[in-house]
């Protein structure tokens, strides 16, 4: 096996240019969310106001919403269908319709109505126009109610017990400030790693087929596909797991992303997640003789992952048999498993399931292996 990794160590410095192009795609991966991620979340996102009141109490109302971080009032429109016509060129992404003879009715004691319209063809900066919007239109509310029971006498002291009667206390587990980064990049980065080592590991497998060089480096592995595996493996696992190992440091470093765990059982949930990733490659490779078709399925398998890990929609939602083929992908595991550690601080004692399924993994390398070697004794590997 030693023979075998020295035997690639010395291609892969022969020919550095994908290794030198896969660290660069993920540094380049990294750069490009921690800069679009900056500030944890989406600001400034462009919102509209129809004003067909025109009184104080709108233009207050407009002049609080474009004061909140999250949005900004990019236009105030004359009628519902401009505004209607710039949601759908992309211009806003919502916007509010103050009806005419909102402030009397207030002055009146009844209540007005605000109808607020939000594009969610764009699901996140949909949904925060809604939260922000919808927030506002509830202070708003409030702010019109005190107003109304300070102007019929009421005492100041129970003004709020009557606007709030129980006031909500939130605490959000593991990621307090809503850092949309931390929700990213934890599991985006990992799985980028994790599918450039499966694809590099299965192309300079696939690479022995074309090159007609099977025999060789079967012949440095003592004629055994498993001891040509791992040899082949070993140099992608030790440099994808470095990369993997460093972005975490950055990320719950410098980055300050929450990390209550043992940084040791993180290192070791890495190396685990590019080995089970690399013995899915061989797997695959090693099954299918056609390397064309054998990359073409690890390609598809390894993007299912991002899909089927649950960090984008959650496993238990899906149905019962998405829920059972989501157990066949490493990334899957690794995010159970990283979530426990740094976000709960939980050790192996909680975690070890999704350690020995990652584990597991390995059958996948012994029947990938046996399948080589039969091929390889028909003369068909080559």
């Amino acid at each position: 096996m030693i023979r075998v990794a020295y035997r690639e160590l010395r291609r892969m410095l022969m020919k550095p240019r994908y290794p030198i192009i896969l660290t660069l795609g993920v540094a380049f991966s990294f750069i490009f969310f921690a800069t679009m991620t900056e500030e944890g979340q989406p600001q400034e996102l462009p919102v509209g106001v129809v004003d067909l009141d025109g009184t104080y109490l709108s233009r207050r109302l407009c002049h609080e919403l474009d004061a909140t971080p999250a949005v900004h009032v990019k236009a105030v429109f004359q009628n519902h269908t401009e505004a209607r016509q710039a949601m759908q060129r992309g211009e806003v992404f919502a916007f509010y319709e103050i009806p005419a003879g909102t402030y009397n009715e207030v002055l009146q004691f009844r209540s007005p109505h605000f109808v607020l319209y939000t594009n969610q063809s764009y699901l996140l900066a949909g949904s925060l126009s809604y939260r922000q919007l919808a927030t506002m239109g509830k202070l708003a509310a409030g702010a019109v109610q005190r107003e109304v029971l300070r102007k019929k006498g009421v005492d100041e002291a129970k003004i709020m017990g009557l606007i709030q009667p129980i006031a909500l206390e939130t605490h959000p587990v593991g990621n307090a400030t809503g850092n949309y980064q931390v929700y990213l990049m934890t599991t985006l980065i990992p799985g980028i790693i994790a599918l450039m080592a499966m694809l590099h590991t299965a192309y300079v497998i696939g690479r022995e087929r074309q090159e007609r060089t099977v025999r060789n480096w079967m012949r440095k592995a003592g004629g055994d596909a498993l001891k040509a595996f791992l040899g082949k493996m070993a140099p992608y696992t030790f440099h994808y797991t470095g990369l993997l190992v460093v972005a975490e440091i950055i990320m719950y470093g410098p980055m300050h992303f929450p990390m209550g765990g043992s940084w040791l059982l993180l290192a070791l949930l890495s190396l685990l997640l590019v080995v089970a990733a690399q013995c899915a490659g061989c797997f695959l490779m090693g099954c299918i003789p056609d390397p064309s078709v054998a990359m073409s399925l690890t390609s598809a398998y390894g993007t299912l992952a991002f899909t089927m890990c649950g960090f984008s929609f959650p496993v238990d939602a899906m149905p019962l048999a998405m829920q059972a083929f989501s157990l066949m992908f490493p990334l899957r595991h690794y995010f159970l498993a990283m979530r426990d550690v740094t976000l709960f601080g939980n050790g192996l004692g909680v975690c070890w399931p999704q350690v020995a399924t990652l584990v597991a993994f390995g059958l996948l390398l012994l029947v990938g292996a046996w399948m080589f070697n039969r091929q390889y004794e028909r003369g068909t590997a080559c």
